[in-house]
C-alpha cells in the first residue's frame, strides 16, 4: 500500500508539472496547438569520448533549453571534458548565458591549476563557480533589464580519474556502468526535507509540492525574485544557486555512457527505464546521436509536454552494434506490422479502424519484446507506417471499385 501511495503521489506531481512550470501558473498560451518536432542535433568526439545532443521544442510555445558540450577543454585541461543541460523557465536568458559562461567560472578555481587532482578541491571550485555566475547574472539582470527568468543545470565534468556529477534543480544525469544503471543525480524539489527547511527558514512555504505554490524547483540559477533578502547569504535564500556535486572514480573497463536530460525527458521516463532504453538503442546503432533522437521521439509519444534536451556521452567501453539485438528488433517490427494488419481487418469490419484504436489494442497486450523503458511509444513510427499503408491501400481499392462501377 505504501508503494502504491508513493506512486500515486509521483503521478499527481508529474501531472501538475505538465500543466504549469516555472514562475506562476501558465495559461493556454504557454502551449502550441501541435508540437514542434524539428530537432536541433549535434555530434562530436574528442579525448576518447563520443557524444550526441538532441533538442526539441515540443508542445511549449518557446524553446528555453540550452546546452554545452566540450569533449576536450582548452589549454592545460585537454584531458578533461564538460557536458551540461540548462533548462530555462520564464524565459531562456539565464539558460543561454550559463551555456556560454558557466564553465569558465568553474575552471577559474585554483583546483584546476595543476596536479595532482584533488576531488574535494574540484567540488568546491564547482560550487564557487556557480555562486559567482549567479552573482554576475544578478548584476546584469538589474542593469540590462533581464526577464525574471531562471534555469536548472545538470552537468558532468569528466577528468582522467573522476566523473563529477553536478546538479542544480530537476534536470538529471545518469551513468551506465557494466550494462546497468550505476548512479544518477537527485532532483531538488521543494518537498525534500532539507529543501523545505531552508525555504521555511527564509520565510517561504511549500504548497502542492511547489515553492510558495509557484516554483517547481528549490535550487536554480537566476530566479532573483526569490533571492531578495539582503541579510541572507546566497545559499539561505528561498531558491539556492548552490549545486550538489558528487565525485565518482572512473572505471574505464566498465563505464559505458552518460546521459543528461532536462525534466521534459524525465516527465516521460524513470531513471532506470531511460538507462535501459538508451542502452538498447546503442546496441542497434552504436551512435549516441541516434539514441538522443529516439529518446526525444519516445518522450513526446509517452506524453511529455515540455521542451526536451538529451545528451548522450559514450566512453570507449560503450556497447556497439549487436547482430542479435538487430535481429530481435527486426522480428519485433515484423510482428507489429502483422498485428496491425490483423487489428485493422478486425476493426474495419466493425467500422472502427483508426490509428488510435489500433494503439489502444496494442497497448492492452503484453509484449515483453518491446524496448525496455520505451515500450510501445518508442515503436510508434512502425505502427503508424503500417497503419497508413493499409489505409492508403483500402482507399485505393475503394476508388478503383467506384471507377469501375462496381458496388462499394
Amino acid at each position: 500500500m505504501a508503494a502504491f501511495v508513493r506512486q500515486l503521489a509521483s503521478q499527481v506531481e508529474r501531472l501538475i508539472s505538465r500543466l504549469f512550470k516555472g514562475e506562476g501558473g501558465e495559461g493556454p498560451d504557454a502551449f502550441l496547438e501541435a508540437p514542434r518536432t524539428e530537432k536541433l542535433l549535434e555530434r562530436g568526439e574528442g579525448g576518447g569520448l563520443r557524444y550526441g545532443v538532441g533538442a526539441m521544442q515540443g508542445w511549449r510555445a518557446a524553446m528555453e533549453d540550452a546546452h554545452a558540450a566540450q569533449p576536450q577543454l582548452p589549454g592545460g585541461l585537454a584531458a578533461w571534458a564538460f557536458f551540461a543541460v540548462y533548462d530555462g523557465h520564464a524565459g531562456p536568458t539565464v539558460a543561454r548565458f550559463c551555456a556560454r559562461h558557466l564553465l569558465g567560472e568553474v575552471v577559474a578555481g585554483e583546483a584546476f591549476a595543476g596536479e595532482p587532482e584533488a576531488p574535494e578541491a574540484v567540488k568546491e571550485a564547482v560550487r564557487q563557480g556557480f555562486l559567482r555566475i549567479d552573482r554576475r547574472m544578478q548584476g546584469l539582470a538589474r542593469t540590462e533589464g533581464w526577464e525574471p527568468a531562471g534555469s536548472t543545470a545538470v552537468a558532468v565534468l569528466v577528468s582522467p580519474r573522476h566523473l563529477y556529477f553536478i546538479n542544480l534543480g530537476d534536470s538529471r544525469a545518469l551513468l551506465c556502468r557494466a550494462g546497468r544503471w550505476a548512479f544518477s543525480t537527485e532532483d531538488h524539489k521543494p518537498s525534500r526535507p532539507r529543501e523545505r527547511e531552508r525555504i521555511e527558514n527564509a520565510g517561504g512555504s511549500v504548497t502542492l509540492q511547489r515553492l510558495n505554490g509557484s516554483l517547481a524547483v528549490s535550487r536554480a540559477l537566476g530566479d532573483f525574485g526569490y533571492k531578495a533578502v539582503a541579510w541572507r547569504g546566497p545559499t539561505e535564500q528561498l531558491v539556492s544557486p548552490e549545486p550538489e556535486v558528487h565525485a565518482l572514480a572512473r572505471c574505464p573497463a566498465e563505464d559505458e555512457f552518460l546521459l543528461l536530460a532536462c525534466d521534459g525527458v524525465w516527465d516521460a521516463f524513470d531513471t532506470k527505464g531511460l538507462c535501459a532504453f538508451a542502452r538498447s538503442r546503442l546496441l542497434l546503432s552504436g551512435d549516441p546521436l541516434a539514441v538522443c533522437e529516439q529518446v526525444l521521439d519516445a518522450g513526446l509519444h509517452k506524453g511529455s509536454r515540455d521542451n526536451m534536451t538529451c545528451v548522450v556521452v559514450c566512453f570507449p567501453a560503450a556497447p556497439g552494434v549487436s547482430q542479435p539485438a538487430l535481429q530481435r528488433e527486426r522480428e519485433l517490427d515484423a510482428y507489429l506490422e502483422r498485428r496491425v494488419a490483423e487489428l485493422y481487418g478486425e476493426l474495419q469490419e466493425e467500422g472502427a479502424a483508426s490509428l488510435v484504436a489500433i494503439f489502444r489494442c496494442l497497448a492492452s497486450e503484453v509484449n515483453p519484446s518491446l524496448p525496455p523503458g520505451g515500450g510501445l511509444a518508442s515503436k510508434r513510427a512502425v505502427v503508424t507506417e503500417a497503419y497508413e499503408r493499409l489505409r492508403r491501400s483500402g482507399e485505393a481499392q475503394a476508388s478503383g471499385s467506384r471507377a469501375s462501377g462496381a458496388p462499394c
